[in-house]
């Protein structure tokens, strides 16, 4: 599933064709994806003008003038796609369409914005704005890991006493939102955590080291266009390029890269997830 970076991505390369432009019509061609769309979701759309695009968590949100706010979620296998306009020095002329592209937005200026998922596990919803905070997917969440909410203090308080695995607990969107399994593992590798620690167990000195570390992976991970593993594209269809500068993730059995370690990376199964770690420099 996309984690913060590619999502960041993904609202990065939309905001071109889609601030301050008009839907001028939206073609719903399914009546579902994860759960049923929004009653009237063409209706509410169409005409409508969006405000801003903005990220919260692993949730793409477009705030629209009509009060209301599309709530986006790409899933395993969700694309946002652009076509009909300038990106990256291109013009992406509108390709044919295709069996899995289940909403369409024709935007004022001949941009189309589509959402394709071969699988359905995306989602999208309209909530009022000035009540997005309690929608059932985003009232539970975290704070943003580059918000002022998400400090030293704040970690250490979060972490202290907790029996849980760090990568549990940091893979937990109530201590902080936005985070998954591959940018855990990278920012523990850095902060030479074992996965397997106790949360609660580990000196405050540490916990709040992995605040700074958090930011400095997510950043890299942003700067080059998240991680294409499997499903992820940017809206101009180019992949991410984070993968090539993986440390331990999806690296198992190949020598740890922390200079002076002689480690190789191990893969462990927590919690029905792979972890991968260096057990010679992660403690």
């Amino acid at each position: 599933m996309p984690e913060l970076p590619e999502v960041e991505t993904v609202r990065r390369g939309l905001a071109p064709a889609m601030e301050g432009f008009v839907i001028e019509r939206a073609q719903i061609n399914r009546l579902d994806l994860r759960w049923p769309l929004p009653d009237r979701m063409a209706e509410r759309l169409t005409g409508a003008r969006v405000e801003r695009l903005r990220r919260r968590s692993k949730y793409i949100l477009a705030d629209l003038t009509t009060g209301e706010t599309l709530l986006i979620h790409l899933g395993m296998s969700g694309r946002m796609l652009v076509s009909g306009m300038m990106l990256g020095g291109f013009h992406h002329d509108h390709p044919a369409p295709q069996k899995h592209d289940h909403v369409v937005l024709h935007m004022e200026g001949g941009a189309r914005i589509t959402f394709n998922d071969a699988r359905r596990f995306g989602a999208m919803d309209l909530v009022r704005t000035d009540r997005e905070a309690a929608h059932w997917l985003l009232a539970g969440l975290g704070p943003e890991p580059f918000g002022n909410a998400f400090h030293e203090d704040y970690l250490i308080a979060r972490l202290k006493g907790r029996a849980t695995p760090i990568k549990t607990a940091l893979l937990d969107q109530r201590v902080v939102a936005g985070l998954g399994n591959i940018y855990v593992s990278e920012v523990l590798h850095r902060a030479g955590i074992d996965p397997r620690r106790k949360a609660g167990r580990i000196a405050a000195p540490r916990v709040a080291g992995l605040v700074a570390l958090i930011r400095e992976v997510l950043a890299e991970a942003i700067e080059a266009g998240g991680s294409s593993l499997r499903d992820h594209r940017q809206p101009d269809g180019e992949l991410g390029y984070f993968q090539h500068s993986f440390h331990v993730y999806d690296r198992e059995g190949e020598p740890c890269q922390k200079p002076g370690c002689t480690g190789t990376v191990q893969r462990i199964v927590q919690s029905g997830r792979s972890s991968f770690f260096c057990p010679s420099c992660q403690r």
